[in-house]
Protein backbone atom coordinates (compact mmCIF):
# COMPACT_ATOMS: atom_id res chain seq x y z
CA UNK A 1 0.00 0.00 0.00
CA UNK A 2 2.93 2.43 0.78
CA UNK A 3 4.64 1.24 -2.47
CA UNK A 4 1.09 2.46 -3.94
CA UNK A 5 0.82 5.24 -2.31
CA UNK A 6 4.16 6.98 -3.74
CA UNK A 7 3.86 5.78 -7.08
CA UNK A 8 0.60 7.83 -6.75
CA UNK A 9 1.92 11.14 -5.53
CA UNK A 10 4.46 10.93 -7.95
CA UNK A 11 2.69 10.62 -10.91
CA UNK A 12 0.10 13.18 -10.17
CA UNK A 13 2.52 15.66 -9.17
CA UNK A 14 4.72 15.31 -11.67
CA UNK A 15 1.30 15.66 -14.09
CA UNK A 16 0.51 18.99 -11.89
CA UNK A 17 3.70 20.11 -13.18
CA UNK A 18 3.40 19.36 -16.70
CA UNK A 19 0.26 20.51 -17.26
CA UNK A 20 0.34 23.71 -15.10
CA UNK A 21 -2.30 26.31 -15.90
CA UNK A 22 0.16 29.63 -16.38
CA UNK A 23 -2.49 31.44 -17.65
CA UNK A 24 -4.91 30.91 -15.01
CA UNK A 25 -2.42 31.68 -12.51
CA UNK A 26 -1.08 35.09 -14.34
CA UNK A 27 -5.03 35.75 -14.64
CA UNK A 28 -5.65 35.27 -10.64
CA UNK A 29 -2.05 37.15 -9.72
CA UNK A 30 -3.78 39.79 -11.75
CA UNK A 31 -7.21 39.97 -10.25
CA UNK A 32 -5.14 40.00 -6.75
CA UNK A 33 -2.96 43.57 -7.84
CA UNK A 34 -5.99 45.15 -9.36
CA UNK A 35 -7.90 44.69 -6.19
CA UNK A 36 -5.03 46.12 -4.46
CA UNK A 37 -5.00 48.79 -6.84
CA UNK A 38 -8.30 49.54 -5.58
CA UNK A 39 -7.65 49.29 -1.71
CA UNK A 40 -8.87 45.85 -1.87
CA UNK A 41 -7.78 42.94 0.37
CA UNK A 42 -7.20 38.63 0.02
CA UNK A 43 -9.29 36.63 1.91
CA UNK A 44 -8.58 32.44 2.11
CA UNK A 45 -11.13 30.03 2.57
CA UNK A 46 -11.76 26.50 2.79
CA UNK A 47 -13.68 23.69 4.34
CA UNK A 48 -12.31 20.88 5.99
CA UNK A 49 -8.99 20.06 5.14
CA UNK A 50 -8.31 22.34 2.80
CA UNK A 51 -9.33 24.91 5.73
CA UNK A 52 -6.11 23.81 7.01
CA UNK A 53 -4.27 25.14 3.45
CA UNK A 54 -6.01 28.25 3.73
CA UNK A 55 -4.71 29.23 7.36
CA UNK A 56 -1.12 28.13 5.63
CA UNK A 57 -1.68 30.28 2.40
CA UNK A 58 -3.15 32.89 4.13
CA UNK A 59 0.06 33.03 6.22
CA UNK A 60 2.64 32.61 3.25
CA UNK A 61 0.39 35.37 1.59
CA UNK A 62 1.17 38.07 4.17
CA UNK A 63 4.75 36.63 4.71
CA UNK A 64 5.68 37.53 1.28
CA UNK A 65 4.34 40.60 0.67
CA UNK A 66 0.31 40.25 0.30
CA UNK A 67 -1.74 40.82 3.12
CA UNK A 68 -4.03 37.75 3.69
CA UNK A 69 -6.78 36.88 5.54
CA UNK A 70 -8.40 33.66 6.58
CA UNK A 71 -12.08 33.61 6.38
CA UNK A 72 -13.85 30.63 8.02
CA UNK A 73 -15.63 28.58 5.20
CA UNK A 74 -18.76 28.60 7.09
CA UNK A 75 -18.46 31.06 10.01
CA UNK A 76 -18.86 33.35 7.00
CA UNK A 77 -22.55 32.94 6.02
CA UNK A 78 -23.10 33.63 10.23
CA UNK A 79 -21.22 37.32 9.86
CA UNK A 80 -17.94 36.69 8.91
CA UNK A 81 -18.47 37.62 5.56
CA UNK A 82 -18.73 41.02 7.21
CA UNK A 83 -14.62 40.99 6.92
CA UNK A 84 -14.98 41.44 2.91
CA UNK A 85 -15.13 44.50 1.23
CA UNK A 86 -16.67 44.99 -2.24
CA UNK A 87 -13.69 44.17 -4.25
CA UNK A 88 -11.74 42.15 -2.36
CA UNK A 89 -10.71 38.88 -3.31
CA UNK A 90 -11.37 35.25 -1.78
CA UNK A 91 -9.41 32.23 -2.60
CA UNK A 92 -11.39 29.78 -2.18
CA UNK A 93 -10.06 26.18 -1.63
CA UNK A 94 -12.12 22.61 -2.60
CA UNK A 95 -11.27 19.53 -3.90
CA UNK A 96 -14.36 18.34 -5.25
CA UNK A 97 -15.69 22.03 -5.78
CA UNK A 98 -19.60 20.99 -4.72
CA UNK A 99 -19.19 21.55 -1.04
CA UNK A 100 -22.45 22.93 -0.24
CA UNK A 101 -21.42 24.79 2.65
CA UNK A 102 -18.78 26.45 0.84
CA UNK A 103 -20.49 26.89 -2.39
CA UNK A 104 -23.30 28.54 -0.40
CA UNK A 105 -20.59 31.12 0.95
CA UNK A 106 -19.14 31.88 -2.58
CA UNK A 107 -22.77 32.71 -3.48
CA UNK A 108 -22.90 34.92 -0.45
CA UNK A 109 -19.70 36.62 -1.31
CA UNK A 110 -20.28 37.30 -4.76
CA UNK A 111 -23.39 38.95 -3.73
CA UNK A 112 -21.84 41.17 -2.11
CA UNK A 113 -19.46 42.00 -4.70
CA UNK A 114 -16.52 39.92 -3.85
CA UNK A 115 -14.02 38.32 -6.82
CA UNK A 116 -13.46 34.87 -6.41
CA UNK A 117 -10.15 32.79 -7.23
CA UNK A 118 -11.52 29.08 -7.23
CA UNK A 119 -9.33 26.15 -6.50
CA UNK A 120 -10.89 22.42 -7.06
CA UNK A 121 -9.91 19.33 -9.06
CA UNK A 122 -12.25 20.04 -12.55
CA UNK A 123 -12.72 23.10 -14.49
CA UNK A 124 -16.33 21.86 -14.56
CA UNK A 125 -16.95 21.78 -10.56
CA UNK A 126 -19.76 24.51 -9.37
CA UNK A 127 -17.03 26.28 -7.66
CA UNK A 128 -14.93 26.14 -10.57
CA UNK A 129 -18.33 27.71 -12.34
CA UNK A 130 -18.39 30.27 -9.61
CA UNK A 131 -15.69 31.86 -9.98
CA UNK A 132 -14.01 34.72 -11.82
CA UNK A 133 -10.94 32.98 -11.97
CA UNK A 134 -10.49 28.81 -11.92
CA UNK A 135 -7.33 27.51 -10.63
CA UNK A 136 -7.71 23.25 -11.23
CA UNK A 137 -5.41 20.42 -9.36
CA UNK A 138 -6.81 17.57 -12.08
CA UNK A 139 -6.70 15.55 -9.08
CA UNK A 140 -7.54 12.02 -9.93
CA UNK A 141 -6.04 10.09 -7.68
CA UNK A 142 -5.32 10.51 -3.67
CA UNK A 143 -3.00 8.05 -3.01
CA UNK A 144 -4.76 4.96 -1.14
CA UNK A 145 -7.72 1.69 -2.10
CA UNK A 146 -9.91 4.35 -1.06
CA UNK A 147 -9.39 7.36 -3.10
CA UNK A 148 -11.25 9.59 -0.65
CA UNK A 149 -8.96 10.84 2.28
CA UNK A 150 -7.19 14.12 0.78
CA UNK A 151 -3.76 13.74 -0.06
CA UNK A 152 -2.53 14.29 -3.45
CA UNK A 153 -4.81 16.58 -3.81
CA UNK A 154 -3.70 18.52 -0.76
CA UNK A 155 -0.48 18.79 -1.67
CA UNK A 156 -1.90 19.91 -5.24
CA UNK A 157 -3.80 22.67 -3.50
CA UNK A 158 -0.40 23.47 -1.91
CA UNK A 159 1.61 23.75 -4.43
CA UNK A 160 -0.83 25.33 -7.00
CA UNK A 161 -0.89 27.96 -4.77
CA UNK A 162 2.69 28.38 -3.68
CA UNK A 163 3.42 29.15 -7.41
CA UNK A 164 0.57 31.99 -6.67
CA UNK A 165 2.33 33.56 -4.15
CA UNK A 166 5.89 33.14 -6.07
CA UNK A 167 4.57 34.83 -8.80
CA UNK A 168 3.18 37.96 -6.68
CA UNK A 169 6.69 37.87 -4.21
CA UNK A 170 8.50 38.77 -7.52
CA UNK A 171 6.07 41.12 -9.00
CA UNK A 172 6.51 43.14 -5.37
CA UNK A 173 10.61 42.83 -6.17
CA UNK A 174 10.47 41.37 -2.53
CA UNK A 175 14.49 40.84 -1.15
CA UNK A 176 15.60 39.79 2.38
CA UNK A 177 15.38 43.69 4.14
CA UNK A 178 11.73 43.70 3.01
CA UNK A 179 11.12 40.25 4.38
CA UNK A 180 12.92 40.01 7.34
CA UNK A 181 10.62 42.84 8.44
CA UNK A 182 7.46 40.88 8.51
CA UNK A 183 9.50 37.47 9.57
CA UNK A 184 12.15 38.66 12.59
CA UNK A 185 11.59 35.68 14.55
CA UNK A 186 13.17 32.29 14.75
CA UNK A 187 15.90 30.47 12.39
CA UNK A 188 14.74 32.57 8.96
CA UNK A 189 14.77 35.80 11.32
CA UNK A 190 18.59 34.55 12.42
CA UNK A 191 19.37 33.81 8.98
CA UNK A 192 18.60 37.25 7.49
CA UNK A 193 20.18 39.28 10.54
CA UNK A 194 17.64 40.58 12.11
Amino acid sequence: MIEKFEQTIKNEINDFFDTMDYQALNEAESLVLASEGEGGRVHVTGIGKPSYVSGYIASLLSSTGTPAYFLDGTEAVHGSSGQVKPGDVVIAISNSGETAELLYTIRTLKANGAKIIGVSRSRDSSLSQLSDVCLCTCTNEEGDDLNKPPRASIIKQTLLLQTLSILLQKERNLNPEDYVVWHPGGAIGESLGA
